[in-house]
């Protein structure tokens, strides 16, 4: 028996049309009760495909990062908050979902906002062989904290170079901001603050 949207409604005129065609009313309702609870099984290779796309893009970010902190940022140190790459990879993987080569078809550009001015950081090509169809900028905020600039000041007198005793602390806080490259949709933003 295949349920529809006019059997599942439990329409009184749609069962009696059933019941005059033959079919006995206590499998009939134990059907529709059964159809109206059933949840699907998730596809294990589908969570577990999520999971490791997820933590490569952390990987890829974090890598970022990395690469960037004495080459773009001039520091010996980001501090970034705990779960932040992971909900950002999170949310990344959501805005690719809807996207005809999902993850693969992402172009993200990586900047840094410090004192309201955003500092490119880099770019990240998900797959080289796919022809982009969305872009995502992402803005990592700086964490307003005086005491790194207070310390950075007494340790300024000391063994270190001026370019390497810098600490970078990242904001728990972020900006995405989702741009259709073939699609006359306008732009998505998520402002996790």
């Amino acid at each position: 028996m295949v349920a529809t949207g006019s059997l599942s409604s439990k329409n009184p005129a749609s069962i009696s049309e059933l019941l005059d065609g033959g079919y006995h009313p206590g499998s009939l309702l134990s059907d529709f009760d059964y159809w109206d609870y059933v949840v699907p099984e998730p596809n294990l290779n589908e969570v577990v495909f999520e999971e490791t796309t997820c933590q490569n893009l952390v990987k890829m970010l974090e890598n970022c990062l990395s690469k960037s902190k004495q080459t773009k940022l001039g520091c010996s140190k980001v501090l970034v908050p705990e779960k932040l790459t992971q909900r950002i990879a999170q949310d990344v993987l959501r805005l690719s979902s809807t996207e005809p080569c999902g993850l693969r078809g992402c172009v993200m550009h990586v900047n840094l906002e410090i004192e309201n001015v955003c500092k490119k950081l880099d770019r990240i090509v998900c797959d080289a062989s796919v022809v982009p169809t969305f872009e995502l900028t992402l803005v990592f905020k700086q964490e307003n904290c005086s005491w790194t600039s207070l310390r950075d000041f007494f340790f300024s007198r000391g063994r270190f170079s001026p370019g390497l005793r810098r600490t970078l602390i990242l904001s728990s806080g972020f900006r995405l901001v989702k741009k259709k490259l073939y699609s006359l949709i306008g732009t998505t933003v998520i402002e996790e603050c």
